[in-house]
Formats: C-alpha cells, sequence, structure tokens
C-alpha cells in the first residue's frame, strides 16, 4: 500500500497546553520528573510514587558554562577523535571516497571563514566515513607568496638589506607558526584528518612535483615567455595575476581632455581640412602619466567621426559624432559640427605628440574604443595598455616602458620624470608638460573602479614586462569541455567559472619575488636567450626534492646546470648562464596540489569544497594545469560556498566591532556574560544550519539561537536516553509484527526520515538534514509520539510487552537520529553513546556505520490508521478549548466501511481506557460506535470531520465521515497514573492495580 496523499498529521498547535505537557521542543525528562515529583508529594499520591517508571539518566539537560567545552575535549579523547581517520585507512574496502582540501593560506590566524569551510568538509567526510567508505583527506597550505614574505618582513627592522634566503627563512618560519595555529583551531574543531602528514606548498617533493607539471606543460607549448603588458603592483614590485587584484569602486584618477594637433591631415578628410586652419584629434584619458609612452592614437573604424569648429577659439577638432554635445558640455564651449565621416576616413592620417617634439602619433583603427564615454578618440601607449598592445604588435609600433618595478619612470622617461612615482607626482608632472605645451583643454576628477593589489591594497598600473605566461586561450576550449562534465553544487557556479575561462586568454604565472618556487630556467649573459630542456629540468628537480627549492639560491650554478644540458643547448660554458630570479604564482603553486596530494593512476578527486573566490583560483588553476598536463579535470564535484559575513549581513571589520574570532566562539572571551562559551558543536551546528551556498551570517544572536536549538536537541536525546533505563536492545526488543500500531508508524516515518537524511548528505545540502532533523524531533517525536506514549512508559509493568514495543522504537529512533546529525555534531553524538544504558563497550558512532533503518519498517498503509485517529484526536482536542484531556471520554462516530475497520484495528472492544485508540486520543476513555447512541445528551457538542482514505496509488480511495462527542468523564482520577479510570480517588484504576500487583510478585 502507498502512503496517503496527505502530509503526516503531528500535534496541532496547542497540543501541549491542553494535555498538560511541558512547553518547547523537546519533551524533558526532567519536566516530567518535576511534574511527578510535584504530585508525589501530596500525601496522597505519595505511596504511589516509587511505582512509576519516571526516566533515569545522567544525560545532562544543558551544559551551561566551561562545561561545554571541558566535555567535548573529554569527549574527543575518550573517543579517539585523533584515531579516526587513521583507523578508517586500514578498511579493506574497495569504496573510496576523496576530498582534495584546497590549501588556505599560511599567513594568519583561524578566521570564521576558516571553520565555514573545514567544518563543511569535516561533515562530508565524516559522512562518507560512516557509510563505510575509505575517506582520504589530507590537509594542506599554501605556503609562498607575497603575502607571507611582507607580513614576516614588517617583524624585522632593515628588512630591505637581507639576502633572499633570510627572507626565505623568515617567510618559512613566519608560515610554520601560521600553520601550527590553524592546525589546532581545526583539530579543536573536531575536522577528522590525517594530521600527521599534512602538505605544505614549500615541503622539497610537493615543489618538486609542481616543476615536473611545469615542465610537462612547457614542453606541450603551453607555457612561454614574452614581452607585454601585465598588472603590476608597484607596492609589491611584482606582476599579478588577474585573480589577484581587487577593485575599488571609489577610486579617483584625475581625467584630462587634450588635443593631439594633426601633422598629415587624413586623404578623404583634405576636402574639409586643408591646412589652412589647425586641426587636431581630441583625446581623453584617466592616467595622464602614460601619456609620454604614447604611440598612436585608435579610432573605430565602423563609427561616424565629426569635424567640429569651436566657437570659442575657431579650432577643428575631430571627435566621435555621438561625443560631440557631451564634449563640448564638459569643455565649456560649443561644437559646429563642420563634416561627418566614418572612422575608415581617418586612416593614414597623424598627429604631432602631445609632450615629446619630433614623435609622430599615427591615426589607427582598433576595435577596442569605446562609444560610451570620452571622444571616441583613445590614446594608445602599448607598454601599458592590453589592447594597446595588440595594436602595436599588429602594426610594429615601439612597446617601450618608462617605468621601472617601484612605479618610478625610467631615465628613458626624460629628466623632467626620472624617479617620479607615475601615480603621484610623475602624474602630475605630466599635466604639467601638457599644460605647458598648449594641449591641455581641461582636467577633473574621475571616480570609477579601478583595480588594487588585493594583498597591499594599493593601486595597480598596467606595465610591460619580460614574463612566464600560460598560453590559457588554446587550453581554455578543453577546460570548458571538460568543465561541462563536472557535477557543480549550485549549479549557478558553473557559468560563472565557464564565463570567467571564456575572458581568460593568458595567465601571468611569474612574479619578481624570492618566497616561492623558482622558475627553472637558466639566461645566456649575453643575448638573455632561456635554456630549459629535459636535461636541466632533471637535474633541478632531483636536486629540488632532496634540498628544496633553497638551492636554487644557495648552490652555483655549475650544480644545478650540468655541462652534458648547456652542451645539448648548443652552448659552450655553464657560466655562460646565469639563473632565473623569477618565482612562480602562487595559484600555479596550489593549482598543482592535484600531482602531489592525489593517489593513483587516475589522480583525480571526488570533490573540491571551497568558497566563491576560487571560481577564479583554485578551481580554475587547478583545472588548467590538470587540462593542460592531461587533458582531464582533477575533480569529479565542485562545491562552492558563500563568505562569512557579520548578522546583519556586513563585511566583518575590527572597526566596526562585528568580528567572531572562533576561539572566542568555542572557550568564551574575558566577560563570560557579554562571550559565553558555545564549544565547537554550535559553531559546527551553525555552518550546517546555514544556506552555504550563498553568504553565511554569525554574530551573537545566530549563536544563541545555534545553541538553543543544539539544547532542545538534547532534551530529546534525554527523553530517550531517560526512558531506556533497564532496556537491553538485544534481548528485550519486540519484533515489529507484535508491536502497537503507532509504534510501527514511528518506524515507518523513522525509515523515510533516515532516507531523507542520506539523500541529503549526498548533495552536500546539510541545511536541509537539519530542517529534517529539527522537524522529525520536534513534530514526530517530541509533540506526537512521546506525548502519545508516556503513559505507556511510566505506568506499565517494566518488562510488559507493550511498553518493551515503545521502549523498541525509542533506541532505534535513538540510533537513527543520534547517526542523522553525528557528521555535523560528532561530539554531541560521541556523548549520547557514552550515556547508553547498554552497549556498555561501544565503539562509537563512527566506527559503528550509518543509519541503518530497515525496509521492512516501511508500511505505507499503517499510515491511513493513525492519520484517521490523529485527526479525530485534533478534532476532539480542538472542540474542549484548551481543558485537559484526560478529564473527558470521547465518542466516535464513524459510518461503516474502511475507515472503522481501520479504527477497529487500534480497538476491538466497544469502550476501553488501554486501547491503542484511547492512547492517541489521550482521553481517559474512548469509545468507537458506528452510529451515534440513543442517549446521547441534547446539549453534546457533535464535531463532524471527514477522512479520506487513498491506498494501493489511488486504486483504494474512500472518503469517510466522522462524529467526535467529547464528554466529562464520571470516573474518579487514578492516584498512581493521573487518569479518570478509577472507580474511588483513594484508590488505583484496574490496571495500576494489576501492575502494582505484577510488582508485588517479582
Amino acid at each position: 500500500m502507498f502512503r496517503a496523499w496527505r502530509a503526516p498529521p503531528l500535534a496541532r498547535a496547542g497540543l501541549r497546553a491542553r494535555v498538560g505537557l511541558p512547553r518547547g521542543w523537546a519533551h524533558s525528562a526532567a519536566s516530567e520528573a518535576g511534574s511527578r515529583q510535584t504530585v508525589a508529594e501530596s500525601r496522597q499520591d505519595a505511596q504511589y510514587r516509587d511505582t512509576v517508571l519516571l526516566p533515569r539518566s545522567r544525560f545532562p539537560a544543558q551544559l551551561p558554562g566551561r562545561l561545554q567545552p571541558e566535555t567535548e575535549l573529554e569527549t574527543q579523547q575518550k573517543c579517539g577523535f585523533s584515531e579516526l581517520y587513521s583507523w578508517q585507512r586500514q578498511r579493506k574496502t574497495k569504496q573510496e571516497f576523496c576530498l582534495h582540501d584546497g590549501p588556505p593560506y599560511a599567513n594568519g590566524d583561524p578566521h570564521v571563514g576558516h571553520a565555514l569551510n573545514k567544518i563543511l568538509k569535516d561533515i562530508t567526510n565524516r559522512f562518507y566515513v560512516m557509510r563505510g567508505y575509505k575517506v582520504h583527506y589530507v590537509p594542506g597550505w599554501d605556503c609562498h607568496g607575497l603575502p607571507i614574505e611582507l607580513k614576516a618582513l614588517s617583524e624585522v627592522k632593515g628588512a630591505e638589506t637581507l639576502s633572499p634566503m633570510e627572507i626565505r627563512q623568515r617567510a618559512r618560519e613566519f608560515a610554520e607558526r601560521a600553520i601550527e595555529k590553524q592546525k589546532s583551531a581545526f583539530i579543536r574543531w573536531g575536522v577528522m584528518a590525517d594530521w600527521a602528514n599534512c602538505y605544505r606548498t614549500f615541503d622539497p617533493k610537493y615543489e618538486a612535483n609542481q616543476l615536473r607539471v611545469f615542465y610537462k606543460m612547457y614542453h606541450k607549448g603551453y607555457i612561454y615567455q614574452d614581452y607585454k603588458p601585465v598588472f603590476w603592483s608597484p607596492s609589491a614590485k611584482t606582476a599579478l595575476a588577474e585573480a589577484e587584484l581587487e577593485y575599488n569602486e571609489q577610486h579617483v584618477s584625475r581625467s584630462v581632455y587634450m588635443k593631439f594637433p594633426l601633422l598629415k591631415s587624413p586623404p578623404k578628410l583634405t576636402s574639409v581640412i586643408d591646412g589652412s586652419t589647425p586641426a587636431s584629434v581630441l583625446v581623453w584619458t584617466t592616467q595622464p602619466w602614460t601619456v609620454p609612452a604614447n604611440q598612436a592614437v585608435c579610432y573605430m573604424p565602423d563609427s561616424a567621426y565629426a569635424i567640429v569648429k569651436c566657437t570659442t577659439t575657431g579650432e577643428r577638432f575631430i571627435l566621435a559624432a555621438d561625443r560631440v554635445e557631451s564634449t563640448a558640455a564638459v569643455l565649456d564651449t560649443q561644437f559646429e559640427v563642420m563634416s561627418t565621416c566614418k572612422g575608415a576616413d581617418l586612416a593614414d592620417g597623424s598627429c604631432a605628440h602631445p609632450t615629446i617634439p619630433g614623435r609622430v602619433s599615427p591615426l589607427l583603427p582598433a576595435n577596442h574604443v569605446t562609444m560610451a564615454k570620452g571622444t571616441g578618440l583613445v590614446h594608445t601607449a602599448p607598454a601599458h595598455g592590453m589592447e594597446d598592445y595588440s595594436v602595436a604588435s599588429h602594426h610594429q609600433l615601439p612597446t617601450d616602458c618608462l617605468v621601472d618595478e617601484g612605479g618610478f619612470f625610467t631615465e628613458a622617461a626624460g629628466p623632467e620624470l626620472q624617479n617620479k612615482n607615475v601615480l603621484e607626482e610623475g602624474n602630475e608632472a605630466v599635466i604639467q608638460m601638457l599644460q605647458a605645451a598648449g594641449v591641455l583643454l581641461k582636467e577633473e576628477k574621475f571616480v570609477h573602479s579601478y583595480p588594487y593589489d588585493w594583498r597591499t591594497k594599493k593601486p595597480m598600473i598596467i606595465r610591460a614586462s619580460k614574463q612566464w605566461f600560460v598560453n590559457t586561450a588554446s587550453v581554455k576550449a578543453t577546460a570548458q569541455e571538460v568543465l561541462k562534465k563536472v557535477k557543480v553544487i549550485p549549479t549557478s557556479a558553473v557559468n560563472r567559472m565557464l564565463e570567467m575561462l571564456d575572458r581568460r586568454t593568458f595567465w601571468c604565472i611569474s612574479r619578481q619575488r624570492c618566497w616561492g618556487v623558482p622558475i627553472p630556467v637558466f639566461y645566456q649573459k649575453n643575448t638573455g636567450e632561456c635554456l630549459i630542456n629535459s636535461e636541466t629540468i632533471t637535474d633541478v628537480i632531483k636536486i629540488v626534492e632532496q634540498q628544496g627549492t633553497d638551492a636554487w639560491w644557495t648552490l652555483p650554478i655549475e650544480q644545478l646546470l650540468s655541462k652534458e644540458a648547456v652542451a645539448k643547448a648548443g652552448g659552450h660554458d655553464v657560466l655562460d648562464y646565469v639563473k632565473g630570479q623569477d618565482v612562480l604564482d602562487i595559484w600555479f603553486d596550489s593549482g598543482t596540489s592535484w600531482a602531489h596530494v592525489l593517489e593513483g593512476a587516475e589522480q583525480r578527486a571526488d570533490t573540491y569544497l571551497e568558497g566563491k573566490d576560487q571560481l577564479g583560483g583554485w578551481f580554475q588553476s587547478s583545472l588548467l594545469t590538470s587540462v593542460a598536463a592531461r587533458k582531464k579535470a582533477p575533480y569529479k564535484t565542485l562545491v562552492v560556498h558563500g563568505f562569512t559575513l557579520g548578522e546583519k549581513g556586513e563585511k566583518m571589520s575590527k572597526s566596526i566591532g562585528n568580528v567572531v574570532d572562533p576561539d572566542v566562539v568555542i572557550n568564551g572571551g574575558e566577560d563570560h556574560s557579554k562571550d559565553p562559551p558555545y564549544g565547537a558543536d554550535v559553531l559546527r551546528w551553525w555552518v550546517a544550519e546555514s544556506n552555504v551556498f550563498t553568504e553565511v551570517l554569525i554574530g551573537p544572536v545566530v549563536l544563541n539561537a545555534a545553541r538553543d536549538d543544539i539544547n532542545k536537541l538534547r532534551n530529546t536525546l534525554r527523553f530517550m536516553l531517560g526512558n531506556m533505563a533497564g532496556f537491553n536492545p538485544e534481548t528485550d526488543s519486540i519484533p515489529a509484527s507484535e508491536m502497537y500500531i503507532v509504534d510501527q508508524y514511528m518506524l515507518h516515518l523513522l525509515q523515510d526520515y533516515g532516507n531523507k537524511v542520506t539523500e541529503a548528505y549526498k548533495e552536500y545540502d546539510y541545511s536541509k538534514v537539519v530542517r529534517l532533523l529539527q522537524a522529525f524531533c520536534s513534530r514526530n517525536l517530541s509533540n506526537f509520539y512521546f506525548s502519545t506514549i508516556k503513559d505507556r512508559l511510566y505506568c506499565e509493568e517494566e518488562k510488559d510487552p507493550k511498553r518493551r514495543s515503545c521502549q523498541t522504537v525509542l533506541a532505534e529512533a535513538l540510533d537513527v537520529v543520534v547517526r542523522s546529525f553525528a557528521p555535523i555534531l560528532p561530539h554531541l553524538a560521541e556523548e549520547v553513546f557514552q550515556h547508553l544504558p547498554y552497549k556498555k563497550d561501544s565503539e562509537g558512532v563512527f566506527r559503528t556505520g550509518w543509519i541503518n533503518a530497515s525496509s521492512a519498517w516501511k508500511k505505507p498503509g499503517i499510515e491511513e490508521a493513525i492519520e484517521g485517529a490523529c485527526a479525530m484526536r485534533d478534532s476532539f482536542l480542538g472542540s474542549i478549548s484548551g481543558k485537559n484531556a484526560l478529564e473527558y471520554e470521547v465518542v466516535i462516530v464513524i459510518e461503516p466501511g474502511l475507515l472503522f475497520e481501520l479504527m477497529e484495528a487500534l480497538q476491538a472492544e466497544e469502550t476501553s481506557s488501554v486501547s491503542q485508540l484511547n492512547e492517541i486520543m489521550m482521553a481517559s476513555q474512548t469509545t468507537l460506535l458506528s452510529e451515534l447512541p440513543k442517549e446521547t445528551p441534547a446539549d453534546a457538542n457533535i464535531i463532524k470531520g471527514t477522512f479520506l482514505i487513498n491506498l494501493e496509488g489511488g486504486d483504494i480511495r474512500e472518503e469517510s465521515s466522522y462524529k467526535v462527542i467529547a464528554l466529562p468523564i464520571a470516573k474518579a482520577k487514578c492516584p498512581r497514573c493521573r487518569r479518570y479510570t478509577s472507580d474511588s480517588s483513594s484508590t488505583p484504576c484496574p490496571r495500576c492495580l494489576k501492575v502494582m500487583a505484577g510488582k508485588g510478585s517479582t
């Protein structure tokens, strides 16, 4: 039979108040005991107190103050958290799951971004461990690069005088300290990993594998050296890749409008510009400092241009037809259009350079010219623009760079500019030169988006220099095809990454620093020609594998470069060569981690899981290097999470005071009233319950809510633990076929819950796991099932099969629920297992497998009986307006048919105070009839309702009507079970007398 079309009925709003149960998410054993003791203290009930089986457990409902973090540390030690990874690696199974750890940067203290990432990975790994997989997860750190170098040098006076080896040593020590801090935090968060064998990008074997990938890509023609403009950080004195930029939307530039006087009029415009009146082209730029490097002025061939006369000065200007009015307005003048032409008509014209007498700037066509702003004519400095460089290459123009590595004009720029910073006094000097030459028409501030070095937070420039590049243009088509076969979560992320790949034509991989892996190339002293071949690379890799890349700086060239390698290249003497001084981009460092960390011939991970910034970073560099080297992706699945923000959605900042320190979250701050100790599981719950595929918010409100949620969960767990005292599932369990129908129904729901949770974990949807867990514990267990069975648990004889029936379900429910949240809350899961009244020598949660919900529990037809009874119970409780249900008897009248038969299965006799139906109704007595009794009181409140039975996929479909009547019960309150089932308030009811007699006979 199939599940009914409705959702299972659960306790309706206000139910707990009506039946006198404690409010809240979980049914608290402590609350139960407290309410019972209140009754037991009365003289009348004291004699029955010890005959009632109240919950008993040492498992605490809460762990206030320091108890939470202290208990977690005890649990980690008792339950072998540190040994779990090595234990599961020794499994004899062919099922493997590999999550490759994207290396965090070793340049600072652990933060909540680390927590979000590492905990997500740990939830994933623990899930697969529990499912019987052999998990491969080796944590790593990205250890090279400028941020580490700068931070290490900031601790040293006179850092500019340090040798490369001194810089490298200090940077290494700084990175090692950061790694230890971060590692300690990750372990404290409960992250399971191979902590004894982490990878670090400065390890010799790692560096050697990286160089192997470099040479493989070089040999295939994907890596080349070229002189061209790249993003350059004057503050760091190195080239950067586009992924290392951040954009300042409020950057202010000093933009200028200037004129380039025509030297040679375009032949097609001689009838309009005959030379009798001076004419110029109008140019606008936001980077005046680039004007000394100008080699041409570009136009858009297909756009319309105008020759105008300035009404103020009488001068003739050429500019885009669409920009005439706006430009005149900016210059505070008026232009009279004398003639218009196509951009192509400007061909073969030339201008005088505005600041360098005698230099000619030809007018050239180019498709990058925009009409959105400016004048439609673009000043072209090939050394300082990517598109400018393309124009220069096509027309064989000079691409000389007049700016050094620190962003200062060189001697070649002339005495007026030499040694001046191009973004500061150099820019001002050029503007003064334009003014002196009479070509400056207007200067104004221009606010726009401008690239900054993401590490130094200083403006970038574009500067031509000799660098090493990956030709991504020749790799990206294959990379895009390969990426389309990768599962990406969320799916929207794959389009962003495909777009990023599409825009990327080259990747600059050389950096002008010393803290990194050297590009293993030698240069001929006289010609500058580079030397790299299979012999040179083999020798270098062998040395690096043994000594690390320090050898590049410490060993003489004779030990790094062999005579044979020089001879093969046609050289004569090793000493004719010098070692290259560039190091590899750290994205190349980390992007080749697959070659070192991943095992087997495939060297392919099941999953890479990182923040969305890695779509342009590690995800991409890993893909490009892997595709270039071996034409396949290094991952099967990409999981992309968002960033952490303050709980109001704002960026975390010390100045705002909203920075959340994971250590303070776990251990508390100096003032526990302000920063209480929450423990690691609260941090883990925050990660799991968040929608991590968008931005993830954290702050005091969020953390308090997480703690409250866990405490509610603890109450549910405590109720189950407390009611299994004296119960051993191996000897005391009741077969499902012999259980109460409501117990069988709970097993049915439990099986469905287990399946849904498993699927949510498989999809990395941990917030869905939390929602399923909360709904199941709150509605199905606490509000419905616990409320239904409490009389059976407390008042039946200890070993009665009816009591054992619900205890069997509680044991199964506890096991399934704990396993379902164990990957998220490992400390709590193991703590629960420590408090089990059975399985004293248990191996714990993670060594004993995943949810074991038997498929035999699934009985869709059973829902009809329980849901039908629940529908009638809700009618009954609604009719008594919040009063105590035990003070009533309920009469249920159902017309003959399938619904009546189902209710008969719950109550065979006409009237009962101990039937399954009465237990569900929560009344003191239930009567089941097929027609209204003749003696029904005239003023009785008769509630009418219908219930649709839908079985066998709709083959059996029957709507039945029912009537519910609530009548005040005439019997007395039993002093033991507190139900109105006794003949006298001083004498227990028949059921309780029978139970007590049974106790006396044992």
